[in-house]
């Protein structure tokens, strides 16, 4: 008897980052606006070049990413993609796909960059909340639209800089979303520290120089052959250093899920 395995999908997951209050949507089809009470276009090109989170003196193409303006601000944020995985009974334990990049720069733990400008550096924070459990409207049970008890990992994150700037404190333990619409800490640059541009990486590759554990791998099909990442034309990659985890109670439907992460920047005071 032939075996029929499914699959669901985890869609690229909407990101949400905000500065000093104000909360800033990215949609590609759409200008720029800085969303809070209301809304205002904005003008110009206040950001930093992007830059590999391994090789940080070095400019990389990662493609458009959501960012905020200022002299505090934060100039590029991964996507987080989980693609297409089996529905299973047991180890429903899922890794995100690596960053990527379409020049010739190979796949990257993802990573936020981070650029603090300012003439009195009186130090940031960096926080990351989930906004909305993983869902699907479409489900007609609307008991089973959303993956109840699923939660986002964070690992292995560590901080990187071509600048000469004390180092922000990363959070070393692992960051689990267990709780919607909570903030967790992902970084905090006390006065005087973290200053430039900084990038925050959960992950790397076995290319990079730091002495980070290495958290990516091919990603390959049953027979051992590698997995293309359509949107870039290259070889995917997975990262074990960011994973999904729904419960074995929780019904999954072979459809795609997604769901809203939210970076906030904030000074302190």
């Amino acid at each position: 008897m032939r075996r029929v395995t499914k699959s669901f999908w985890i869609g690229a997951v909407a990101i949400v980052v905000s500065v000093g209050g104000f909360a800033q949507h990215y949609h590609a089809e759409s200008e720029e606006t800085l969303t809070g009470s209301g809304s205002v276009e904005v003008i110009g090109n206040d950001r930093s070049d992007i830059v590999d989170p391994e090789n940080p003196g070095n400019q990389i193409d990662p493609g458009e990413s959501p960012h905020t303006t200022g002299p505090l601000r934060i100039d590029y944020v991964s996507e987080l993609n989980f693609n297409k995985a089996l529905i299973q009974q047991k180890e429903r334990k899922y890794e995100a796909l690596a960053q990527q990049f379409y020049d010739e720069t190979t796949a990257r733990g993802s990573y936020i960059q981070i650029t603090d400008q300012r003439g009195l550096a009186t130090g940031w924070t960096l926080q990351v909340k989930q906004r909305t459990q993983f869902n699907n409207p479409v489900i007609q049970n609307k008991e089973e639209q959303s993956l109840v008890g699923a939660y986002l990992s964070l690992d292995k994150g560590w901080a990187n800089s071509s600048g000469t700037s004390t180092p922000p404190a990363v959070t070393r333990e692992t960051i689990g979303l267990n709780a919607i619409d909570t903030a967790y800490e992902v970084a905090t640059a006390a006065p005087n520290t973290g200053r430039g541009v900084w990038t925050i990486a959960f992950g790397a590759s076995d290319m990079n120089s730091d002495d980070q554990p290495v958290t990516l791998k091919p990603l390959v099909d049953k027979n051992g052959k590698a997995i293309m990442d359509e949107e870039y034309q290259k070889p995917a990659y997975t990262n074990s250093a960011i994973t999904l985890t729904v419960p074995e109670s929780t019904k999954i439907y072979p459809v795609q899920y997604q769901t809203e992460i939210t970076w906030i920047l904030a000074e302190l005071p």
